[in-house]
This record gives C-alpha cells, structure tokens and sequence, in this order.
C-alpha cells in the first residue's frame, strides 16, 4: 500500500522550497524515506514478501543518490534533511 495522499500532500508542504514545489530532491527524499519506513514495518509482519523486498532496496538506493547528490552541491541542505528526518549518517 502506498502513502495516503493527504500524508503526501503533508510531506510536500513540509519539504518544500517554494510554493509550486513537488520535485526538488528534499521532497523526494522525504517522500522516498516515508515509503521505506512503511515498508520495513511491512517486513516485521511479511517476512518472506521478496517481491516488496526488491523494490525496497530500489527505493533506498534512489534515496542514497539523492542523498549524494545533495551533499555534493549543497553541504548545509544535506545536513538539514538528514536531520529532520533522522536518518542516520
């Protein structure tokens, strides 16, 4: 099951640099981290679901990238998101 939309919509507004923001790599990268929460708590019910398995693993590398790509041009935003969202690095 995917994210509610009003908890996505939550998420944008949260993340977002301007108004018409939806696409920016905070969004995204909040929105990725949100999906593999929901999917790890899915894990502690499902363990044998491979199939989610391998689409959780796609999502935590696309996060990665992002990730690294934040930190190489903007070393404070990188900080901040990680922090907001707790992800631990």
């Amino acid at each position: 099951m995917t994210i509610k939309n009003q908890a996505k919509k939550q998420l944008i507004h949260d993340y977002r640099q301007h108004a018409t923001d939806t696409g920016s790599s905070e969004v995204q990268i909040a929105v990725i981290t949100n999906r593999i929460s929901y999917l790890t708590e899915h894990f502690r019910h499902h363990p044998k679901d491979h199939h989610s398995r391998r689409g959780l693993l796609f999502m935590v590398s696309r996060r990665r990238k992002l990730l690294d790509y934040l930190r190489r041009g903007q070393e404070d935003k990188y900080q901040d998101i990680i922090r907001k969202l707790g992800i631990r690095k």
